[in-house]
């Protein structure tokens, strides 16, 4: 073995590694972000009493990616690289596929460093006709990647679209993070113009404003996940990674760091013409968010963590597909409520109010 190959296969059982423990920590430690909400709870429906609607009727159907969806929802991207791994993506991808969802991968970077790890990310066996998001984090762009490992993580995966992840503030805090985001904007333009397929950008739990996403947007992104905060925060998970005593006492001044999600789905959605594809993600917890979420602007809502304990789960899959219909369900219940037939009348809905009576 070349002292080059060996570097790369030390690399990438690093990587496998920190996916491990990200699995853990999500499942074992209090990792939300703290004094911080997704912002849901400041608004709230005005109830119809009489919605001219059969309940049955109701219709949740979207698109993405040039595909058609049983409901627009998303089970977020959020692991890859391991055994555990993969048997999660594998549940994940079943249960996608079999309520007509679309399904984000977590960072394949593991499987471009080794191929030896890219069946952790391979899921198109079990959702044949799902929309599947293929991932990299951006800053790996600045690091030496370009347009060929981009396509070669669409080409692992079989995926439909690659979104580019924005984790700076994980970085900061991660023990073996990188942190030079310099240039990231034109190198995200040249993967947008060069790749085949859509790139999309995300965050991954502190949100994104409305004016980056109009940058992000004009250099040719076809999909915006704000993924804000609310939800897992990664500061968060990686303190518990850390044996720095500075960087895990720094991560609590940052626990309530982030742009709530509500708030950030708004303000993207102010930015950005009406043809653009926002995701809504970020702490999410049940389909009555889900409603606001798209009632503030998002075209597809994703859900994350909320997912992963069932998903974690090995011999009972039906929970995990019980929570997938209890989140549709809740959905077309608060589409009844105020007499939206249709997600396009959900999404252009008078009735989504903030609690202190204004309009949305």
């Amino acid at each position: 073995m070349t002292n080059q190959s060996r570097e790369t296969a030390e690399q990438a059982a690093l990587t496998a590694k920190r996916k491990g423990e990200h699995i853990r920590i999500c499942l074992q430690e209090d990792v939300e972000g703290e004094g911080i909400t997704a912002g849901f709870e400041r608004y709230r429906f005005e109830h119809c009493a009489l919605p001219e609607l059969q309940f049955e009727t109701i219709s949740l159907a979207a698109s993405f990616l040039g595909k058609k969806l049983s409901a627009p929802l998303l089970v977020s991207s959020m692991t890859g690289g391991t055994e555990e791994a993969s048997a999660i993506n594998v549940r994940l991808a079943e249960a996608a596929e079999a309520r007509g969802w679309a399904i984000g991968l977590g960072s394949m970077r593991a499987a471009i460093e080794s191929e030896d790890l890219a069946d952790s990310f391979r899921v198109r066996h079990v959702a044949p006709t799902a929309p599947v998001i293929a991932n990299l984090g951006a800053v790996q762009l600045a690091l030496g990647y370009g347009v060929d490992q981009c396509r070669r993580a669409v080409e692992l995966a079989e995926a439909d679209a690659l979104v580019l992840h924005l984790n700076g503030m994980q970085e900061l805090f991660q023990p073996e993070g990188d942190t030079d985001f310099s240039g990231l904007l034109e190198r995200i333009r040249e993967v947008c113009h060069r790749l085949e397929m859509p790139v999309g950008v995300k965050e991954v739990g502190w949100g994104i404003d409305g004016r980056t996403a109009r940058k992000l947007y004009d250099a040719g992104v076809s999909f915006i996940d704000i993924a804000g905060a609310g939800g897992t925060s990664w500061s968060q998970v990686e303190k518990f990674r850390t044996t720095d005593p500075m960087r895990r006492a720094a991560a609590e001044a940052f626990a309530d760091w982030g742009i709530p999600t509500a708030d950030s789905i708004s303000d993207v959605r102010r930015h950005l013409p009406y043809e653009a594809v926002v995701i809504g993600s970020g702490g999410l917890k049940n389909g009555v968010e889900a409603a606001k979420a798209i009632a503030l602007g998002a075209n597809i809502v994703g859900f994350g963590r909320t997912l992963l304990p069932y998903a974690a789960r090995a011999g009972d899959s039906g929970l995990l597909h019980r929570q997938f219909e209890q989140i549709e369900f809740e959905l077309r219940a608060s589409m009844f409520g105020i007499g939206a037939a249709s997600i396009q009348e959900l999404a252009a809905t008078e009735r989504l109010q903030e609690k202190n009576g204004a309009a949305r």
